[in-house]
């Protein structure tokens, strides 16, 4: 078994690589996208320290954190196919 035209990773002597889980996974800061994080905080921030609404900058950060997360755990990938999503126009669209 093994000398056929679909044999395994095993079958094959010197042909094995080994795959990382870094470069598999997405990153994820928090348990969120971080790209997506960062914009949440930067936004959660300019609301809280820039305007003074200490309440509404923390509540609008941990909403947001909370989403994303929950999407996040979803599919992981949940932003780029967003923007994937996005770029094409509305009548090819379903």
């Amino acid at each position: 078994m093994g000398h056929g035209i679909f044999s395994g990773p095993d079958d094959t002597p010197g042909f094995y690589a080994p795959v990382h889980r870094a470069l598999a996974e997405p990153i994820l800061l928090g348990g969120a996208p971080r790209a997506l994080a960062i914009v949440n905080g930067t936004l959660a921030g300019a609301i809280g320290l820039g305007l003074r609404l200490w309440l509404a900058g923390l509540a609008i950060w941990a909403i947001g954190h909370a989403l994303s997360v929950w999407a996040a755990r979803r599919d992981p990938q949940f932003v780029d196919v967003a923007r994937r999503h996005l770029r094409y126009p509305v009548w090819m669209r379903p």
